[in-house]
C-alpha cells in the first residue's frame, strides 16, 4: 500500500470508490476493503497527514467533514440501530492522510 492510498489511489481516481456522499471539500465511500459488514471512510480532499496535523488554517474544512461524518454516521446508526466512528493515530494509522471510519456490525475479518 502506498503511504497515502487517499491521495495516490482515490482522489486521483485510480481506484474507483463507491460514494456515499460528496462536497467541495470531502468525499465519503465504501472502504475498498471493508472490515465490517457497513464500513465507510470519509476525508478530506486537501492532504493532511492526520488529526494531529490540522492547522488552525484548517478549522473550516474540519467542520466540513464532521458534517458530512455526522449525516453518513446518522443514516448508518438509524439504518442498523448502532454505528462507531473511529480515526487511528501514529501506527495505528496504515495510510497517513487524515480519515475517519464509521462502521456498524461484526468485524468480517
Amino acid at each position: 500500500m502506498s503511504v497515502d492510498f487517499y491521495c495516490d489511489e482515490v482522489l486521483s481516481g485510480k481506484t474507483s470508490v463507491r460514494k456515499v456522499m460528496e462536497t467541495e471539500n470531502v468525499l465519503a465511500f465504501y472502504h475498498t476493503k471493508p472490515f465490517y459488514r457497513v464500513h465507510i471512510v470519509a476525508i478530506p480532499k486537501k492532504h493532511i497527514p492526520s488529526l494531529l496535523s490540522l492547522e488552525e488554517s484548517d478549522n473550516e474544512l474540519f467542520l466540513e467533514l464532521f458534517s458530512v461524518i455526522k449525516q453518513v454516521a446518522s443514516k448508518v446508526n438509524s439504518e442498523n440501530r448502532a454505528c462507531k466512528v473511529i480515526t487511528n493515530l501514529g501506527d495505528y494509522q496504515e495510510s497517513k492522510h487524515l480519515h475517519w471510519h464509521i462502521v456498524s456490525g461484526d468485524p468480517i475479518r
